[in-house]
């Protein structure tokens, strides 16, 4: 068979690949902007610090539904037209949030809402690799390389937002400043239109609308159980039934979709064997990448006088901790094509995961001073780096060629579903004689950081294990 269609000039790619890193620049915007002003946020809405959870979630929950949707509606009708309704949904949301009443019961719930309108923003990544993978000729090395490119400009995107957040909240009204990053976005969506290429035309298919139904009560029923586990406890029955609840709709979903000519779900594809290890790993990956961050930020901020550990740390100083995490994900996003090159695509992604483990476990004896803290997240930084980079591309060249986008929207999902279950276990290891969310009840045990960082270096470990023992890949077929 002849490829001469699929042959894309260099200067196409290059132009492409630029306007999604201006996505990604704008999705970094969208998740470093609001953490350093959500104190102020809360102060804003008259609502407690303890509330400000619920945003992040209505924003987890949302994401975990609508990724594997988003993914499967772009295979059927094209990864740009799906990209851009994204982005104006999570523009929609954006604004929502900046707009909401500044007082009483609506103007939390009207936030809540905008929160998880703003989850669409995390199928943005996945799609992108996708629309780079079909513009590059199914190049993998070519897509790794963007991919790459891509997540370092989402960690300059982060880098600004919470830059221009901090350095702004004192200056500017709440709304206004939440108005920002909705005016960033809504700018995105016109470099998406005028930026990509319109899709080609695609096989025609359709939804599994019985897939979604059942993905949907999964997903809400487990998601739910997690954070009732954060509100009640880990004694309370509630939650475990609606894990258990979840789990079960979850073994019929799996029957549903052996039987669907369309799955939405595509369990073949999922389990096939250069593409099982990657979608383990992408859920392993979200235990520390999304799941360890509220820890890391709380023991700075301890104080060893009053609590016997911690940094005793200024808000200053954890920003700049953020910082450079975040320069050392983008170190590790730019190292991708180099270590691949150097040792195999999939021993790179095992060796961002050896970093991973390596640098939690370094929490586990050194954890007492600023310099320690630095080192290890730095080791941990750029090993998150290279796997936040890697998953996608990954996932895509291990995916049929009409189920790149499902493919990589799952490495989101199963990451996102990684970081809540690390947060509701997280959240259980901190608590002391009260919520874990005032910290006039009382500070959370050192036992319960240790038990944090010890899941953090043995998820990455197992996750390293994973990729260097399964099978590899077979040789591409030609086209």
């Amino acid at each position: 068979m002849t490829t001469a269609k699929l042959v894309v000039p260099a200067q196409t790619l290059f132009a492409v690949v630029g306007a999604l890193a201006v996505v990604e620049v704008a999705s970094g915007v969208l998740q470093g902007f609001y953490t350093p002003v959500f104190t102020d946020v809360a102060r804003a809405l008259g609502i407690g610090d303890g509330d400000v959870n619920w945003f992040e979630a209505a924003q987890l929950v949302a994401s975990a539904l609508l990724v594997p949707v988003l993914a499967r509606l772009a295979d059927l009708h094209g990864h740009r037209r799906v990209l851009l309704a994204s982005t104006l949904v999570t523009a929609a949301g954006t604004w929502v949030m900046a707009l909401a009443p500044t007082t009483g019961a609506a103007g939390f719930g009207v936030f809540v809402v905008g929160s998880a309108l703003q989850g669409a923003y995390v199928v943005w990544l996945p799609l992108e690799v996708a629309i780079v993978h079909r513009r590059a000729a199914a190049d993998d090395r070519r897509t790794r390389r963007a991919a790459g490119v891509l997540v370092a400009f989402l960690q300059l995107g982060v880098l600004a937002g919470a830059l221009t957040s901090g350095a702004l909240v004192t200056a500017l009204p709440v709304p206004v400043l939440l108005s920002l990053p909705a005016v960033v976005v809504t700018a995105c969506a016109a470099v998406v239109w005028f930026g990509i290429e319109p899709d080609p035309a695609r096989a025609p298919g359709r939804l599994d609308l019985p897939g979604l139904g059942l993905l949907t009560t999964a997903l809400l029923l487990v998601m739910g159980g997690l954070v009732a586990v954060r509100l009640l406890g880990p004694g309370s029955p509630l939650p475990w039934l609606l894990v258990l609840a979840g789990l079960a709709t979850g073994w019929l979903l799996v029957h549903v979709e052996a039987r669907q000519p369309e799955p939405l779900v595509d369990v073949p594809v999922l389990v096939a064997r250069a593409q099982w290890p990657v979608q383990a790993t992408a859920f392993l990956s979200g235990i520390s990448v999304l799941g360890a961050q509220i820890p890391l930020s709380t023991y700075a901020r301890a104080d060893p006088a009053v609590t016997g550990y911690g940094l005793g740390a200024e808000a200053s100083f954890v920003s700049v901790l953020i910082g450079l995490y975040v320069l050392t994900l983008l170190t590790g996003a730019l190292l991708l094509p180099l270590a691949a090159r150097l040792l195999g695509p999939r021993p790179a992604i095992a060796a961002g995961a050896a970093l991973v483990a390596v640098g939690y476990a370094l929490w586990l004896p050194f954890h007492d001073t600023a310099a320690q803290a630095l080192t290890n997240m730095a080791v941990a930084g750029v090993g998150s780096g290279l796997l936040v980079a890697a998953l996608p591309a990954a996932a895509v060249a291990a995916a049929p060629a009409d189920r790149t986008g499902f493919a990589a929207g799952m490495t989101n999902s199963t990451k996102t579903v990684g970081g809540a279950i690390a947060s509701a276990v997280f959240a259980v290891a901190l608590a002391s004689t009260g919520s874990i969310d005032d910290p006039a009840a009382g500070a959370a045990p050192l036992a319960g950081y240790l038990t944090v960082w010890a899941i953090c270096a043995v998820s990455a470990a197992v996750a390293a294990v994973i990729l260097l023992a399964a099978a590899p890949e077979p040789a591409a077929a030609p086209s």
